[in-house]
């Protein structure tokens, strides 16, 4: 990430790696590239109310405070359906985080509702990884509400998603236990 940074400092590549810090734990450099965002666009620009408000909400949910964070995205609401000029379509990445947020609050119904909401804009989300992390997620939200029905389709259809990828990813690792759990 730092390599990333310095080697090619765009906007694009400061806002992921601000969000990978903050989800990485690395909390301090996150919040120097926030408050540089935030010093750089206006409090009502499109990029702090959908980029520098999923940042935060990232640190709140590092810092294991989910409420917060879901209070911090608020305003991404009425513009996380938005198209972006920092990538093709949408990412949705305020949805993702609510969604995190509230099954960290055990709060299924809820964090069904996110992850849901990404599922239904497959076409803005094209190829961004958040649309795979959304059946996981919803697979999550289905374990909280007892529906263990939906949550092993919602797993299969993550694990089809991911049949590909690096067996030693520990997401997948998680989510391959997670399944193994239901049955």
């Amino acid at each position: 990430m730092r390599e990333a940074l310095a080697n090619e400092p765009t906007r694009y590549v400061r806002v992921l790696a601000a969000l990978a810090l903050a989800r990485a734990g690395e909390t301090v450099a996150a919040e120097r590239l926030a408050i540089e965002f935030e010093k750089a666009y206006p409090p009502d620009s499109l990029f702090r109310t959908y980029w520098v408000s999923s940042i935060r909400a990232s640190l709140e949910l590092t810092r294991n405070n989910p409420a917060h964070a879901i209070s911090l995205l608020q305003p991404a609401d009425a513009v996380e359906l938005s198209t972006d000029y920092l990538f093709f379509g949408a990412t949705m990445y305020p949805a993702y985080l609510r969604g995190l947020a509230y099954l960290a609050l055990r709060q299924g119904p809820e964090a069904r509702a996110e992850f849901q909401k990404i599922l239904e804009h497959r076409g803005l989300v094209a190829n961004c990884p958040l649309a795979a992390l959304a059946h996981l997620g919803l697979a999550r939200a289905y374990v909280l509400q007892g529906d263990s029905a939906k949550a092993a389709t919602a797993y299969q259809d993550f694990l089809t998603l991911w049949k590909d990828a690096d067996s030693e990813t520990p997401i997948l690792i998680a989510a391959k236990s997670e399944y193994a759990k239901l049955h």
